[in-house]
């Protein structure tokens, strides 16, 4: 969420971050901030909404000036308007924020005490108004925010300009991450690499407690107490990446369609194809012995580990401990030293799972991380990275990060099931090879557009929907509710379907259409004995089957979407397309914003 750059440049630099900011627009936000200095004097230009607002703001008032600093904000504190967007000024002083200043109010008490008048209600003017302060104690820039800085509590990534200096920008990183762009001649902040990546590929992540002190020739970084630190300086993969929509209307289209690629790339990560083997990695645990494996995620990284779970426990014969981030890390779960931990994000820079790491690091068990960004928090943090390779993801409903960190997930399970003797060496050929065609019928999958497309027509017709599935396609199915909600904005709610009579039954009606997931497998008579419960009770059932499932499903439908044949083991990853794609469909026809819905962020680094 919230996305910052800034610049010590050599040209007219405001341009140059409204450009930047575009490429954290995936992250979501609610309005856009530029300010630069003009001839000593600190001066901006903000908007509500999109950034098309600011630019036309910026084309009838421009900005000059070699430095500054941009923002794209997503409402914590205060609601999302011109005022409280930002860079937010005090007197010499300007700030850009991403995070939660948790002592904000006792802060803001003392400062207007002091004679400082806020004009936003957001966290970030206190910030603004201690350097302020300090500076006006007799302070100099570099000191003021040190001070400053160390008044601070909570999560937070800062930049912060200072009037009269045009060769001085001081950034910092408490939690959210921030990172330091190398230029010749000029130098660069950023939320990360991809919005740094027209400038340089050459980066110098911040450490939480780290500060930087950052000119055109030169960079330096302290710890809280003062001290220089040395940090990592790399070359980033971000320039390689080329974002942008192609030909088609939304991200979140190129993205459902790029799965087909992205899933092949990940899954040879991990197995052998040819050999029909899963390929050894080097963790930082041996699966065949711990004795348990703790997963935790959030939204649809959690989803993705219900599945894991499923996968782990039936093919391994190995027990998963799996919780949502936001409840792991306070509910104190006893962690035994003989198992191990997952941890999987698209972005990598989760608060939530990233203070779930930490609890378990504490606790000396080995971590490994599965995640989109090999540069993030988490993969730093942790033991091992697993990578999922689906690149860039920019639409903030997930879809190929989902589907990638399935197939790491799968892939894994059979290597566990390989090193605790579960599986024999035939079985896991024929796992492998099952693996090896999900990209095959994830493209076969892509081709039922045009009847998804009508199905979506008549759904964004109601206001409630619900969703059925058991096994792995039980997570399937809180997973299509959430990307509906997510997106069009229709009330949706996924459950077991064993479970809809204690207590969804009483929804069923004519207005309320079910999304069944339910491939023709051991358990798919279960699942048509729920079906018939609901057309009992008049409700519009949308069936998502296989041709056998589709034959013998002796339920009237609203409408039945025949997928092909799949194994077992890929059934999630097939059948997580038509779900996104009815989704997407329906929030093209509801008139949605369909790549940055309403009130959600794509990267969460905020509690």
């Amino acid at each position: 969420m919230c996305g910052i750059v800034a610049i010590v440049g050599q040209t007219a630099v405001a341009p140059l971050i409204v450009d930047a900011l575009k490429r954290l627009e995936y992250r979501g936000y609610d309005s856009a901030g530029v300010a630069t200095i003009e001839r000593g004097k600190l001066a901006r230009r903000r908007a509500e909404g999109k950034l098309v607002n600011l630019e036309k703001r910026l084309n009838a008032e421009p900005l000059d000036g070699n430095i500054g600093i941009g923002h794209t904000r997503w409402a914590t504190h205060g609601v999302p308007n011109e005022t409280n967007a930002h860079p937010h000024f005090s007197n010499d002083v300007a700030v850009v924020h991403n995070g939660i200043i948790e002592n904000f109010a006792e802060l803001r008490t003392e400062l207007t005490a002091d004679g400082y008048e806020f004009t936003s209600q957001t966290d970030t003017e206190v910030v603004a108004h201690l350097v302020s302060r300090e500076l006006k104690r007799g302070a100099d820039p570099v000191a003021a925010a040190h001070a400053a800085l160390k008044r601070l509590e909570g999560a937070f990534a800062l930049a912060i300009m200072f009037r009269g200096d045009e060769n001085l920008i001081v950034g910092a990183r408490n939690g959210p991450p921030l990172a330091v762009g190398h230029g010749e001649g000029e130098m660069f902040l950023g939320s990360d690499a991809i919005a740094l990546a027209p400038f340089t590929n050459s980066i110098t992540y911040l450490e939480d407690g780290d500060w930087a002190v950052v000119r055109r020739d030169s960079f330096n970084i302290f710890d809280i107490e003062g001290n220089s630190v040395e940090r990592k300086r790399q070359q980033s993969l971000s320039t390689s990446f080329m974002v942008d929509k192609g030909n088609r209307r939304h991200f979140m289209e190129k993205e459902i369609h790029e799965q087909p690629e992205v899933i092949s790339h990940t899954l040879a990560n991990y197995v052998d194809f040819t050999a029909g083997t899963s390929k050894p990695l080097d963790l930082p645990f041996d699966f065949a012995k711990i004795d348990r494996l703790a997963l935790s995620a959030c939204g649809t990284a959690y989803l993705s580990g219900l599945i894991g779970k499923y996968w782990f426990e039936r093919i391994a014969r190995l027990p998963v401990d799996i919780d949502i981030a936001s409840e792991f890390r306070y509910r104190e779960m006893p962690i035994s030293k003989n198992s191990a931990a997952l941890f999987i994000s698209q972005s990598g820079e989760t608060a939530d799972t990233l203070a779930s790491l930490r609890y378990c690091r504490k606790a000396g068990v080995p971590i490994g991380a599965i995640v989109n960004v090999r540069e993030s928090t988490i993969a730093r943090e942790s033991d091992v990275v697993l990578p999922t390779l689906a690149g860039p993801e920019i639409g903030v409903a997930s879809t190929k990060a989902f589907t990638c960190q399935l197939s790491v997930l799968a892939s894994l399970a059979v290597r566990a099931g390989v090193a605790r003797g579960t599986i024999s060496t035939e079985t896991e050929r024929v796992l492998v090879r099952a693996l090896s065609e999900a990209p095959r019928y994830a493209n076969q999958v892509l081709k039922l557009d045009e009847q998804i497309e009508k199905v979506a027509r008549e759904l964004s017709h109601y206001r409630h929907v619900l969703y059925l599935g058991r096994d792995t396609n039980f997570p399937l199915a809180m997973e299509g509710a959430l990307k509906l909600k997510e997106i069009s904005y229709i009330h949706a709610e996924g459950y077991a379907a064993g479970e809809l009579k204690h207590g969804p039954i009483a929804l069923i009606d004519e207005n309320m259409p079910v999304i069944v997931i339910a491939p023709h497998d051991r358990i798919f008579e279960k699942t048509v004995s729920n079906m018939q419960e609901v057309a009992a009770r008049g409700g519009k059932i949308i069936l998502i089957t296989d041709r056998k499932g589709a034959e013998q499903a002796s339920v009237n439908t609203m409408e039945t979407i025949v997928l092909p044949d799949v194994p077992e083991i890929i059934t999630p990853i097939v059948y997580a397309l038509p779900i996104q794609m009815l989704a997407y469909f329906t929030a093209v026809f509801m008139g949605t914003d369909v790549d940055q819905p309403r009130n959600l962020a794509k990267s969460v680094t905020v509690e």
